[in-house]
């Protein structure tokens, strides 16, 4: 049913470029890129989840609101590169359950972040338990997102339209 959408993907100047180009710009480029986004959007988001469980007890939640242009740099780094990282294998990605569970993962560790952003803004010092929660879990979800995006390396379904893994 989506075999045309993935042939017309591949078959893409931009497509073709990110998987045979030898230049540092494409694929070994983007992909340093998204490790450096996540870093930003997952590492502090983490940084902060940390502090809510109690890590750092010094420093106000109320600080890291401060960081918070670098996350959103992050995370829209992240979804330009992560598109391009797509749009070189699109069918291994697109057919691949994992590359699913990666998605679903950032989607939940984002709507987790409202509340703590909430929190975090509020001045108060000590989480309740339901913010401490939300951080454990939300910390869960960058490190399933991170392993299901490394384990993307090494499973597969199909590589391409015409051949399998």
């Amino acid at each position: 049913m989506f075999e045309p959408l993935y042939i017309w993907l591949e078959e893409s100047a931009f497509s073709i470029w990110m998987r045979e180009s030898p230049s540092m710009f494409a694929f070994p480029g983007i992909l340093a890129a998204h490790t450096v986004g996540l870093a930003f959007i997952a590492g502090l988001s983490g940084a902060l989840d940390l502090r809510l469980l109690g890590v750092a007890r010094s420093i106000p939640p109320m600080a890291f609101t401060r960081f918070l242009p670098y996350m959103w740099f992050g995370l829209w780094v992240n979804i330009v590169t992560g598109l391009a990282v797509l749009m070189a294998y699109p069918t291994k990605a697109l057919t691949n359950p994992v590359f699913y569970l990666k998605l679903g993962l950032i989607a939940a560790a984002l709507v987790m972040l409202r509340p703590i952003l909430r929190f975090a803004r509020s001045g108060k010092f000590d989480a309740d338990v339901t913010t401490r929660l939300l951080a454990a879990a939300s910390l869960a979800a960058w490190a399933g997102a991170i392993a299901a995006g490394r384990l993307l390396a090494y499973t597969c379904n199909r590589l391409t339209v015409g051949s399998p893994c």
